[in-house]
């Protein structure tokens, strides 16, 4: 692994290894581990001309007693099968796909930061048949690749709230592709995104097309309350989060309410009023939301800090992802 500071940006910094296995004539290779370097594929490839890619990222931690565990990789695995049914790529095999982690892990575990550091891991799929005429055609040739990236702590330089625009028009992607990990809608958000940032000052954008909140461009999105945590119920316009199931399972564990249904912007805001919002995902797993953003105006979200209650839910997730608490549902592979 390349020397770096730990204050480097996140997932900027790669193991010397990685994993890759290619599907070719309606079968996958062995997978291969191999040094961390370019690929050469055509560049009439079926992913570069019609975006036929998807990707997983999840992390894997060193435990106290020095074992490094992967959170919650079947249910990482099963969505990228989704995800390839979706963009009718060849899916990946589970049990390939669990090899070419737990060995890639394996090779690189001394580069697996100590806590609250961690390695995070990206595996790729993408198309690789040579055809620019293939619009309406899916490839039959597709490449698996598995990345490993050492993360130190999100918040090395202190939690702080986020300010999030409230965008009551634009759409984050389209809505029947949103819950697939596709390259593409993260690439539909940019835009907007870096566009608020510019005119607004803030961290993210939070999609609410037709007045119903949905999630920002990389993240869900969660209000919450002591005892009480209200979000979006799941449907085929946004992403299916890993994070958010795990914090929504430990939260009912802990005795908080769970309501997953649609609910609008006018009722979001005055939620913010006396509650708490925050935004999860793998890297962070919970931030907090301080500030929102509507037609210009700024609102704070309960006292504009960081939430009591957002902190508590995601010092329980870290704590179980960290092997410093139980591990009741079984989401920690051992490697």
């Amino acid at each position: 692994m390349t020397t770096s500071p730990k204050n480097a940006p996140f997932g900027s910094i790669l193991t010397d290894t990685m994993a890759i296995a290619w599907y070719r004539d309606g079968a996958w290779s062995p997978m291969e581990l191999r040094r961390t370097g370019t690929l050469e594929i055509h560049p009439a490839a079926h992913a570069l001309h019609y975006g036929s890619s998807c990707f997983e990222g999840f992390k894997a931690y060193r435990h106290p007693d020095g074992s490094v565990q992967v959170f919650r990789l079947a249910r990482h695995i099963e969505r990228m099968r989704r995800s390839a049914q979706a963009l009718i790529l060849p899916e990946p095999d589970p049990a390939l796909l669990a090899n070419m982690v737990n060995a890639l892990v394996d090779r690189v575990r001394a580069d697996v930061p100590e806590a609250p550091g961690a390695l995070y891991l990206r595996p790729l799929l993408f198309g690789t048949m040579p055809n620019i005429g293939a619009a309406s055609t899916p490839s039959n040739e597709a490449c698996l690749v598995v990345l490993a990236s050492p993360v130190w702590d999100y918040f090395a330089g202190g939690i702080r709230p986020l300010k999030i625009l409230v965008e009551e028009q634009a759409q984050r992607c389209a809505p029947h592709i949103g819950m697939v990990k596709t390259g593409g809608n993260y690439a539909a958000a940019m835009g907007p995104t870096l566009a608020a940032r510019k005119a607004h000052g803030v961290d993210q954008v939070l999609f609410c097309p037709g007045g119903e909140v949905q999630e920002t461009g990389a993240s869900n999105f969660l209000l919450i309350r002591p005892g009480h945590i209200l979000t979006r119920s799941l449907d085929s316009s946004f992403l299916h989060g890993v994070t958010r199931d795990s914090l929504l399972t430990i939260a009912r564990d802990m005795g908080y309410r769970i309501e997953e249904r649609v609910f609008s912007v006018d009722e979001m805001m005055t939620w913010i009023k006396t509650g708490e919002a925050a935004l999860s995902g793998t890297a962070a797993v919970l931030s907090s939301v301080g500030t929102l953003v509507r037609h210009g105006v700024e609102y704070p979200v309960g006292d504009g800090q960081v939430g009591p209650e957002t902190l508590k839910l995601r010092a329980a997730l870290v704590a179980v992802q960290q092997g410093q608490a139980p591990d009741p549902h079984g989401w920690l592979t051992r490697v």
